[in-house]
């Protein structure tokens, strides 16, 4: 996607508008919870239509998770070049982002195997696009590529899931323009910290390393 260009043609078919419909009605009402009669409800379209064009309900799901994934992607890797400093490309991203977001937030919990792609792809992408390089992004200072990037997911992922304690502790939606911008605007003071010491980071690493694989905590090795 990108700010400066209008939506494709495709994103106004009704295929567009029953897959937008779609993640919403997943995010609020779950898998389980949704119907293909609602979802059509909320597209504007029959319930025929809908299964015109993704057949069964998991099909579409499927789409969902695809569609999610792919923006979110798109989003990422222009956000990451010159685009995160234009205003316009940022808003267009917002209002494609946040539906997505919210999706994703029940998505993960749901405990469904599409949950667990999505998950495991988002890492594998992270990890690609911290091992290539972006412009403004330093390196990682780690010796496990994987696990940083699987913690980097999870942090941003767990920012979704817990998005009903943080808007309730924040006063502000956190899917809503001016809860994402003042969640995003934390993000960027906590990149941009070291709240640890160099001498503390070197003492608790050196303490992690000496630490057992196996055992249990109180039991003698």
């Amino acid at each position: 996607m990108s700010g400066r260009r209008k939506p494709a043609a495709e994103d106004l078919t009704a295929r567009a508008r029953i897959r937008d419909a779609a993640l919403l009605e997943f995010a609020e009402h779950g898998v389980k919870g949704a119907t293909i009669r609602g979802i059509a409800k909320a597209a504007g379209v029959s319930p025929g239509l809908v299964q015109h064009h993704f057949g069964t309900k998991e099909e579409l799901r499927e789409a969902c998770d695809a569609y999610a994934l792919e923006t979110i992607r798109g989003i990422k890797r222009q956000g990451l070049g010159e685009e995160m400093g234009d205003p316009e490309f940022l808003s267009a991203a917002v209002e494609v982002g946040l539906p997505i977001q919210r999706y994703m937030a029940r998505a993960l919990v749901d405990g469904s195997p599409a949950a667990t792609r999505l998950f495991d792809d988002a890492v594998a992408f992270s990890e690609e696009l911290l091992g290539s390089g972006a412009p403004g992004v330093n390196a990682p200072n780690t010796s496990d590529p994987h696990a940083y990037a699987a913690v980097l997911t999870g942090m941003s992922f767990g920012l979704m899931v817990l998005h009903e304690h943080l808007s309730r502790t924040l006063g502000v939606d956190t899917f809503s323009r001016e809860g994402y911008r003042r969640l995003a605007l934390a993000m960027l003071d906590v990149n941009d910290d070291r709240l640890m010491s160099p001498e503390l980071v070197a003492q608790a690493r050196a303490a992690l390393q000496q630490l057992p694989a196996t055992g249990r905590s109180g039991d003698a090795d």
